[in-house]
Formats: structure tokens, C-alpha cells, sequence
């Protein structure tokens, strides 16, 4: 999702700022480093973190965070790649200021749904002004399954980042029809119809 909507995400810049909420070992954030950008995540698993680097196979450093406590960030020797391992919402823009870009895949939808407010303004404090946020989000009968991940509504979305930024819908498409592993477990919940739909959300400019 990310690699089809690059260019709406970049537009045109280089050497921009990456975050990724609840990195997990995302493959993207490789990518990403590799186009010349810099990454930063945030990850409450320590093996996960640790597991990114080793299968790509770079070396990293690990050291304490003294903005929060019982924190480390794990940093690469070769790209531009600095993760997290805190809790997310302990995470803010004085320890990293703020960014252009954000890949929200596998994060808004993990989150417990009564913290989506909270959510939604610690993502919006970490915008730049020029900041282009792309968020992947999922829709299927609550009926058929109860999540993780959990569906989001578009008037959800709306509802959440409306006030303060514009909303753009990119890519909707029926993720069942996805011939990958995941589709495969979402068929194993039971679904009768899953949508994945791409949001870019950028700042209102005042």
C-alpha cells in the first residue's frame, strides 16, 4: 500500500522524515531508509525491534531514552532508522520533534477503539506543517468478527482528524480478493466481505 501511493506521500520531496506507530519489523521502513529518507518507529516489543535488524541485516546500537523511563531506542549504523521500544503514548514530539510523513499500517486498527481519540492527537501533534499521513484502515461485519484488528469507519476517521486536517481518500479495494497470507487469515475469520482502505490526511493550512 505504501509503494502504490508513494509519490502522493512524497510529493516531491526528498530527504523526508518517516514515522511509523507501532512499527512492529515493517519491511516498509527498509524501504523507505533505502529512497534516502529517515525512519523513526515506535514499538512496545523489544524482540520485535531487534528482529527488523537482523533480518535485514544491519547493525544497530541500543541505548536509554532519558525523556522516558524503562525506554530504549535502537539505532542503525548504516541508515537513517531509529526505533522505539515504549509505550506509544509516552512517545511524543519533544523526543523526535515532528515529522513529514507517517505510514499508519496495522496501528490505529491494534489500538484498544476507546483510545482512538488519544490516539488521533498524539499522531497530529507529530505533524509537520507539511506533513502527509497515510492511513490504511479496515471495514467488515462487527457481526463476523470482533477484531484485532478492528474496523474503523470512514466517519471514524472523519470524525477523529477532520477538524484539524483534509481528508483524501486514495485506494479502496476488497482485501479478500488479496491472494497473500493475510487474506487468507481473514478468510479464517469468517468474513463475508473485508475492505482496506488507504486515507492521506494532511494538516489544514491556516
Amino acid at each position: 500500500m505504501l509503494e502504490n501511493n508513494i509519490d502522493k506521500v512524497l510529493s516531491g520531496r526528498t530527504g523526508v522524515r518517516f514515522f511509523f506507530p507501532l512499527c512492529g519489523k515493517a519491511v516498509d521502513m527498509k524501504w523507505v531508509a533505502d529512497m534516502g529518507h529517515s525512519v523513526v518507529g515506535v514499538e512496545i516489543s523489544e524482540k520485535g525491534i531487534k528482529q527488523f535488524f537482523e533480518d535485514n541485516n544491519m547493525t544497530y546500537s541500543e541505548e536509554p531514552v532519558p525523556a522516558i523511563p524503562g525506554a530504549k531506542v535502537f539505532k542503525s549504523s548504516e541508515r537513517n532508522i531509529s526505533l522505539y521500544q515504549c509505550d506509544l503514548y509516552k512517545f511524543s514530539s519533544s523526543i523526535e520533534g515532528q515529522f513529514g510523513a507517517i505510514w499508519d499500517r496495522g496501528s490505529l486498527v491494534a489500538i484498544n477503539p476507546r483510545d482512538r481519540e488519544k490516539y488521533a492527537a498524539l499522531i497530529i501533534s507529530l505533524m509537520a506543517k507539511d506533513c502527509r499521513y497515510l492511513l490504511d484502515t479496515l471495514l467488515y461485519n462487527p457481526e463476523s468478527y470482533g477484531g484485532p484488528p478492528f474496523l474503523v469507519p470512514d466517519e471514524q476517521v472523519a470524525s477523529l482528524f477532520g477538524n484539524s486536517c483534509d481528508l483524501e481518500q486514495l485506494q479502496s479495494l476488497d482485501a479478500l480478493d488479496a491472494l497473500d497470507a493475510l487474506a487468507n487469515r481473514q478468510r479464517r475469520w469468517g468474513l463475508d466481505y473485508l475492505t482496506e482502505t488507504v486515507h492521506l490526511i494532511t494538516p489544514k493550512s491556516t
